[in-house]
């Protein structure tokens, strides 16, 4: 029997105990502190609030979202106690349609009520039942991040009040093994996956397991390798959906199928095989898509079900304020993504109050919150104060924050001085609300290239943006693609050269006047007293990235025309590509070998970065950027030894005597480097939590022994 505990001020709990107390007086109190950690998991509440009960009650059925949790729970006379753990009456729920008739409520203007409850609306509770996986390579990323698309697509689910969802993640310690037995033993009814680059392998092994059964779930798969790959994945699985772009409305509307409410092409955004009868015979035929997802949804919120062991395993927090992009760059296939749109900063709060509880039982967590938007400030008329409601929302709530966004929210070509002073009042009340850092796609700061990959930027445009950020005392990163299949050599000398500019990155001066700011980042002689002598490389958050000519881009379409493009790689959802000069192909393949062999070693550093606060994380920062540094240095010679080879092969085996050439500047540069991360590391590990620096060890001691240059199939081209 659970001993009673204080009454704990969560209302939440309070709710349930009146409720249990109603459903089953004799009942003992349940647990505050247990009952507490699982109101973010129903699956794990029902199955709590069942064994405690007993044979106090029949049934207990957990639905809804976190927000709007509701409680069922079945008397022994078959009626029902319902609550809704929110607090708000049961009449301002937006109930689903298919519940009208099924359900009587005695007391609808409140949170608590007795109902009669059919056997098919107990049915609809409970079925479908749905797993979410997402897929991942701890090999790769050795730490996690917060699933937000399972975790997004979780909420939505719910929200219908139809099944019942639980989630499983590779990330936190589930295996494939392990994932392909839960399927095995558990046969949910639906089962979606999440997959992303460099999780073919993953996927189709999984998928291969899901079709094997005797009885197959209905399986969707959903993710930015899936929309790359769609036309493959069905000539291979026949019986495969594929989310085309946002999940949520088309889990809502796959429950709303898989229970007979709506037929196959009234489901939102999915790509799948039509089918024919024909003598018993079933007869693959075109592809087909379903209507297209609507982009007025902001409701982007996920569930909370795994952000604990997301804690547990040194991960970080992660959510959304907005999806899409205000454009349209050539190397991102935008279909799976759509335009722009945010969420209204009003509607935080409650996530934001639910995911500090879980935080306060995570001490060692630095209190951030990692906006994952493609772009936060957006471009409508509000953009400016939506953005800081945004800031003070979440300072309000006790947490730092990082996102990203696009260097035309700092500067504008087609603006006047009054909207940069606008701006820029806007960045430095940003950093005041909290904004730890800000990630922008530079990707090149040379014109022709920015033209190329349409960014709709100039490089004077991005190094005056670089120069007042810095100056108004932002905290950026900035991502940066080194090589592209159809540069010349002379627009690759100019990259080395715009990544090496001291005149970019300034000093922070938080107190100086905005106008000030704004002229003189326009004024070499302010520049130039202004300067940091810091390099732009050292802002760079991945070195020497190449670009992926990604299924679907115009950009891989323009490589096509060139005569440039060869197998498709449906791990990386990419067109294997060459290089229009054959020497800068070379030095790329280098440049990613050397990527991936220092990437693992990366990856933990930047999640370090990102898990800790003031000097530990300063010192994380300051052995990163030796990376960083080591990486500038090797550009540097791949420059020199193609700056000293024919541009046109003329020996045979050209190719290979420079590769040789590059390798052997590469190992050299390694050694180098090797020599400055030993004092580098053992610092960190001297100044960090003693469970981050066994991370670390672990991870640096891998690194130090990996001896050969091999492919991961890793990199992130956006660097997010």
């Amino acid at each position: 029997m659970t001993t009673r505990v204080e009454r704990t001020t969560r209302p939440q709990i309070d709710r349930l105990r009146e409720a249990l107390q109603l459903a089953a007086p004799e009942a003992p109190t349940v647990s505050a502190t247990e009952t507490d950690r699982l109101l973010v998991n129903p699956v794990e509440l029902r199955d709590h609030l069942t064994q405690h009960l007993g044979d106090h009650a029949s049934r207990v059925l957990v639905a809804g979202t976190l927000d709007r949790r509701l409680v069922l729970i079945e008397q022994p006379d078959a009626r029902w106690v319902v609550a809704d753990l929110s607090g708000h009456n049961h009449d301002t729920r937006y109930w689903p349609t298919w519940i009208t008739g099924h359900i009587e409520m005695d007391t609808p203007d409140s949170w608590l009520s007795l109902v009669n409850l059919d056997d098919a609306a107990v049915h609809r509770f409970t079925k479908p039942t749905v797993l979410l996986a997402a897929l991942y390579h701890p090999e790769h990323f050795p730490l996690p991040r917060f699933p937000l698309g399972v975790s997004d697509v979780a909420r939505a689910a719910r929200s219908t009040l139809t099944g019942e969802v639980s989630l499983l993640d590779m990330q936190l310690g589930t295996t494939l093994s392990g994932l392909i037995m839960a399927v095995a033993e558990n046969r949910p009814d639906i089962l979606g996956i999440s997959a992303t680059f460099g999780q073919h392998d993953l996927m189709t092994e999984l998928l291969d397991a899901a079709y094997s059964l005797e009885s197959q779930p209905m399986v969707i798969a959903g993710g930015s390798l899936t929309a790359r790959n769609e036309a493959l994945l069905l000539e291979r699985y026949p019986k495969l959906l594929v989310a085309r772009g946002a999940g949520e409305p088309t889990i809502k509307d796959l429950l709303a199928h898989w229970h007979g409410d709506i037929p196959l092409n009234k489901v939102h955004g999915i790509g799948y095989n039509g089918a024919a009868r024909g003598e018993g015979t079933l007869i693959i035929s075109r592809r087909r898509t379903a209507k297209p997802v609507s982009n007025s949804q902001d409701d982007i919120f996920p569930e909370l079900d795994l952000l604990p062991a997301t804690f547990e395993h040194k991960g970080v927090a992660q959510a959304e304020g907005s999806r899409g992009c205000t454009n349209y760059c050539s190397f991102c296939p935008r279909g799976h993504k759509g335009t722009w749109f945010g969420s209204h900063p009003e509607a935080f709060p409650w996530l934001l109050e639910e995911m500090g509880h879980i935080f306060d039982r995570y001490p060692h967590a630095s209190r951030t919150l990692y906006l994952v938007d493609e772009e936060f400030i957006g471009r409508d008329d509000g953009a400016v104060p939506r953005a800081l409601n945004m800031g003070s929302t979440l300072h309000d709530a006790g947490f730092t924050w990082e996102t990203s966004c696009r260097v035309d929210q700092v500067v504008r070509l087609d603006q006047d001085t009054a909207w940069h002073r606008e701006r820029a009042d806007m960045w430095r009340r940003l950093v005041q609300h909290g904004l730890r850092r800000c990630l922008f796609g530079v990707e090149s700061g040379v014109d022709s290239i920015l033209e190329r990959f349409n960014k709709e930027t100039t490089g004077e445009q991005n190094a005056v943006a670089i120069r007042t950020l810095s100056a108004l005392g932002v905290p950026t990163r900035f991502t940066y693609i080194s090589f592209d299949q159809l540069m010349t050599f002379e627009e690759l000398k100019a990259t080395y050269a715009y990544q090496g500019r001291t005149d970019l990155l300034l000093r922070p001066m938080p107190n100086l006047p905005i106008r000030e700011i704004v002229e003189g980042v326009q004024d070499p002689e302010w520049v130039a007293w202004a300067s940091s002598g810091r390099p732009l490389h050292s802002g760079i958050s991945y070195m020497l990235v190449s670009m992926e000519c990604l299924v679907g881009a115009a950009y891989t379409k323009r490589a096509q025309a060139a005569g440039l493009t060869g197998e498709v790689r449906p791990s990386m959802g990419r067109v294997d590509s060459r290089f229009a000069d054959w020497r800068i192909g070379v030095a790329s393949q280098w440049a990613q070998l050397w990527v991936d062999r220092n990437f693992a070693l990366d990856y933990t550093f930047k999640s370090l970065e990102k898990m800790l606060d003031g000097d530990p994380r300063s010192i994380v920062r300051a052995a990163r950027i030796v990376l960083k540094y080591a990486a500038y240095q090797v550009f540097g010679r791949m420059i020199d030894a193609i700056e000293q080879t024919p541009p046109v092969p003329g020996e045979k085996g050209a190719e290979a005597a420079l590769g040789a050439r590059v390798r052997t500047e590469l190992e050299d540069e390694f050694k180098a480097l090797s020599k400055k991360m030993a004092g580098g590391v053992e610092h960190v590990l001297r100044n960090i939590p003693k469970d981050f620096a066994a991370i670390l060890d672990k991870e640096y001691l891998r690194w130090e022994q990996t001896s050969e240059w091999r492919s991961i199939n890793a990199s992130d081209p956006c660097g997010t």
